[in-house]
């Protein structure tokens, strides 16, 4: 198998030829079709998480085949089409886990970071954190699903059903997802890009976003919910002056900058700071099978595989719109 690995943080990936790997029990081996390149590759990639210690194959976004089984593997099939998450493993005994909260769990392994992912012609998952996807659909176009759709997708049920006003900071690959989804519900959509970034904001619009513009600027009303994607401490407060009485801020990356202080009075009258946590298998059955139906279109821009730093580096900078694909 070929793959592309972080040997250090802060360094490019390497190119690396690596033996064909065997499944272990309750794993499979998936022939890695499209893994999408998400901004948490970044923050592996750049040191912002802390480094496993050891060489690793960042990537989390997978979608592929089944080509081998594990022992004890049931529920799967050779040749079934699969997406891989960034939760990769839970230990299943946990007080998180023994109360249906394993995306809590004391114990966890993440696909591309503490376990080897995508970026690669294969890959090896847990069973149990494998989804089908079934066969509607382009592989690229779903990849960007896998973490982007299924965080944006927990982070607006913790937005609330009543949350009909939305705004989304930092309209990035889960935010132009989610603001389909959201419309889709019937809420109002409000992005919030960098100041100053005229494109994205006309992206948003052509989504269907009511409003767009900076994360500086104030909406034409208050928002009963915000989303933050992007990973900018700052933009708390800013969301938290957005809301109105009894809005929710939900926080929806895995990291972030430091949050600056603030006046109480921004937190005063029941606003709530809310954050999200990596995602349940429910979450994965619950989005992928409704996703069909609710007409999403990921924009994607796809890169050969031995392109991967220079998708990263064109994330990092911002050079395109929605979501980048590595394709083996």
């Amino acid at each position: 198998m070929h793959a592309m690995r972080l040997n250090a943080p802060r360094t490019a990936l390497e190119w690396v030829d690596l033996p064909d790997r065997l499944p272990g029990p309750g794993e499979i081996r998936v022939t890695v079709s499209a893994c999408g390149v998400c901004r948490t590759d970044l923050h592996v990639v750049d040191g912002d998480l802390p480094f496993p210690g050891h060489p690793l194959i960042p990537g989390h976004e997978i979608v592929g085949r089944i080509d081998a089984l594990g022992a004890g593997v049931e529920d799967l099939r050779l040749g079934q089409r699969v997406g891989v998450p960034w939760l990769g493993h839970t230990c299943g005994t946990c007080p998180y886990c023994r109360a249906a909260r394993e995306n809590l769990c004391d114990r966890p392994l993440f696909t591309g970071y503490t376990r080897d992912g995508g970026y690669a012609t294969a890959a090896i998952a847990d069973a149990r954190y494998a989804f089908p996807l079934g066969e509607e659909g382009d592989d690229v176009a779903l990849a960007p699903l896998l973490c982007a759709g299924l965080i944006g997708w927990r982070a607006l049920a913790m937005a609330g059903d009543d949350a009909r006003a939305l705004g989304l900071y930092g309209f990035g690959a889960a935010a132009h997802i989610i603001a389909q989804v959201a419309i889709g519900q019937g809420r109002t959509v409000y992005g919030f890009t960098r100041p100053g970034d005229s494109a994205t904001q006309n992206f948003a619009r052509e989504l269907g976003a009511r409003w767009a513009g900076g994360s500086d600027q104030a909406p034409p009303e208050a928002l009963d919910a915000a989303i933050i994607f992007a990973p900018d401490g700052a933009l708390v407060p800013a969301a938290l002056a957005a809301v109105r009485k009894g809005g929710r801020v939900v926080c929806a990356g895995i990291h972030m900058s430091d949050i600056p202080g603030f006046p109480y009075a921004l937190l005063w009258e029941e606003r709530q700071v809310l954050s999200v946590a990596n995602l349940t298998r429910q979450d994965g059955i619950d989005f992928l099978s409704r996703a069909p139906g609710m007409q999403i279109r990921t924009r994607t821009t796809r890169y050969a595989l031995r392109d991967a730093n220079r998708a990263l580096a064109d994330l990092r900078a911002g050079r395109f719109e929605g979501a980048a694909v590595l394709v083996p």
